[in-house]
């Protein structure tokens, strides 16, 4: 047939093979059929006058696997219409960029998503292969800012096209705005069925000093540290991390601000249900501490369970200010049970009952008149305390230091750590006092004071100091009476220093003594009055015997004031 032929169309040859050839432009994206393949390279037919050739390279994946075969469909690009030996230039990489490019560009028109591996991390967040490289800013990673975006890095995932340019070879991703529409959907899903009592699976979203907020599909809840566990929970870090997956009870949730409350320890019993039958009144039991106050120790016997050990209940004999003396937070104890409050959730346990009480014997040690010997471990202003032995001290009252000695404060006759001894006054085992005197070890002076200064003597004495209430007068060494205000004179006196001065020299009648309480009271006023009383007495006795006369006396009497009128007349 002659190149003059033609088709049944009215065409040549000829005319079919030229147009087809101007069909073939550089640049473009053309399907060809894979003829041969070597390995160097894959023989194209592109309706080319000649064959096209491509690496063969270019069309194996990572592993090195050839991925097309003879009489495969390929797409190439036309790099070259015809080099130097007549044959067309042909590339299936850069083909399948041009592909990507438009594939791309569709799918940012239709606003779908496109997926991708996240290759690297950049300045300002990560590189990803969606086909070409584009940009995944750091804040557009997560619905929450990621600290490590390593961690990202090797990942598959899906992503919305936010920004598009093919001229600049500009593509900028975001996962977060998908996240965020997968969120509400699942937002609207969950509130239509979430209600109070619902028992649900969450994630662990974040965590805080004071509880947990829980992903329950597109809204969070609160799992509060004190929903957490019947145990004490000082952090909720001690029982999760994030991103753990829990179940947990909806305790309470309100539609109009969607805020959703949450507990765990709610699905499992409740550990003080029949406590008193687990942990009777009597019952020796260890638990570990696990705080301290400046009341006592809190001790855990199970999660959930804490009894408290107060600093009273520590020691027999220690006086203990604050628990850290005795124990530590982490410490195994052995207590004893006291009480049980299951309403109140409260157990009172005891460390000290574990051993015998010193004081159930101490009367056996120290009968009362007992001559015992201590040190001085401490003094006050109303008395002195005397160590016996190891958490036994007695105490010494000032009152009982001198029979007669005024002691205003102890420590005026008594220094700390001074040897003293003393005699058992009186032992109180329920209140565990101890109470000693160190003047019982002598007789008691004012049984003969009172026989020295009976009531109604009269006694001389010098004012030893003068009060508001009246004036001291010292009777001898160590004993002093009393002159109050109204006893000074029979007249008002608001201040004794005007009607007595110190030094001086006073007479007072003793009106009252008093040997338990060691006071002797005076009057001047007393003493005027009996001086008064013995002087009316006196005028009466006086008066009395010139009033007796004889009957002669009186004759005689009238007779002589008669003469005597006579003779003046």
């Amino acid at each position: 047939m002659s190149e003059a032929s033609t088709t049944g169309g009215g065409e040549s040859f000829a005319e079919l093979f030229e147009q087809s050839v101007k069909n073939v432009k550089e640049g473009e994206v053309v399907r060809g059929t894979v003829l041969s393949i070597d390995d160097d390279h894959v023989q194209i037919d592109v309706g080319f006058k000649s064959e096209g050739l491509v690496p063969t390279w270019e069309f194996m994946d990572d592993d090195g696997t050839l991925l097309v075969g003879p009489g495969d469909a390929v797409d190439v690009l036309v790099e070259q219409s015809e080099d130097g030996q007549g044959r067309i230039v042909l590339s299936k990489e850069k083909a399948d960029r041009l592909l990507v490019w438009d594939e791309i560009s569709c799918a940012y028109k239709a606003d779908e998503p496109v997926e991708g591996t996240v290759v690297a991390r950049v300045k300002g967040g990560l590189a990803v292969d969606i086909g070409v490289k584009a940009f995944l800013p750091g804040s557009q990673v997560d619905l929450r800012p990621v600290r490590n975006l390593e961690q990202v890095v090797g990942q598959k995932l899906k992503f919305k096209i936010i920004k598009f340019n093919k001229r600049r070879g500009n593509i900028v991703l975001s996962r977060r705005a998908l996240l965020e529409t997968d969120r509400r959907k699942l937002r609207e899903t969950t509130l239509q069925t979430l209600a109070a009592g619902q028992i649900i699976d969450g994630v662990i979203k974040n965590l805080t000093d004071y509880g947990a907020f829980i992903d329950l599909g597109g809204i969070d809840g609160l799992l509060h540290v004190t929903d957490m566990s019947w145990g004490r929970v000082n952090h909720p870090s001690e029982l999760f991390h994030v991103g753990d997956e829990i179940k947990v009870k909806v305790l309470k949730f309100d539609p109009e601000s969607e805020r959703v409350s949450l507990g765990l320890k709610q699905i499992q019993p409740d550990p003080w249900i029949d406590a008193s039958m687990r942990y009777p009144i009597g019952k020796r039991i260890q638990g570990k501490v696990v705080s301290l106050a400046e009341y006592g120790a809190f001790v855990e016997l199970e999660p959930g369970i804490e009894g408290l050990i107060h600093v009273s209940e520590m020691s027999w004999t220690k006086r203990v200010k604050h628990p850290s003396k005795v124990v530590s937070v982490g410490d195994t104890v052995e207590s004893v049970v006291l009480d049980v409050d299951e309403r109140e959730r409260k157990i009172s346990l005891g460390m000290k009952q574990i051993e015998e009480n010193p004081w159930s014997k101490i009367e056996e040690a120290y009968p009362i008149g007992t001559k015992v010997t201590g040190t001085i471990r401490n003094i006050t202003n109303f008395g002195i305390f005397v160590g016996l032995e190891e958490g036994i001290d007695g105490l010494v009252h000032v009152s009982d230091v001198s029979w007669t000695e005024q002691i205003k404060h102890p420590g005026e006759k008594f220094k700390k750590g001074d040897a003293v001894e003393a005699v058992v006054l009186k032992i109180d085992k329920e209140n565990e006092k101890f109470s000693l005197g160190i003047k019982q070890l002598q007789p008691n002076p004012w049984e003969e004071i009172l026989k020295r200064y009976p009531v109604g003597s009269e006694i001389t004495g010098e004012v030893a100091r003068v009060a508001e209430f009246g004036a001291f007068v010292k009777l001898e060494e160590g004993i002093e009476g009393l002159i109050y205000s109204s006893e000074l004179s029979h007249e008002r006196v608001d201040n004794p220093a005007e009607v007595v001065q110190a030094g001086q020299e006073v007479t007072a009648l003793v009106v009252k003594v008093d040997p338990a309480e060691q006071k002797i009271s005076l009057s001047i006023r007393a003493l005027s009055d009996k001086e008064q009383r013995e002087a009316l007495k006196r005028l009466a006795a006086q008066q009395s015997q010139s009033q007796t006369t004889t009957l002669g006396d009186l004759i005689s009497e009238k007779l002589a004031k008669k003469a005597e009128e006579g003779e003046q007349q």
